[in-house]
């Protein structure tokens, strides 16, 4: 398994919506995204200050989004 990559939310919301997600709605800086085809795939994103996302919160939207790792790299 190749290791999680270093991102941005604002990148990581870039590449979320090259995949197939939408933005659904924001509430301050927490941006909800859900995929056009499944809703049941969706997740919370904080967008606080240019910090790079934790790799376990990385890896929870990754699990909650059903994307591994590949894809995400290849958006």
């Amino acid at each position: 398994m190749p290791p999680l990559p270093r991102l941005t939310a604002r990148e990581l919301l870039q590449k979320l919506e090259r995949i197939g997600f939408v933005r659904v709605r924001q509430t301050g800086s927490h941006v909800l995204v859900c995929h056009r085809d499944n809703p049941q795939r969706y997740a919370v994103i904080s967008l606080h200050s240019q910090r790079t996302i934790p790799p376990g919160t990385l890896k929870h939207i990754l699990n909650s989004t059903e994307i591994s790792i590949d894809e995400l790299n290849d958006a």
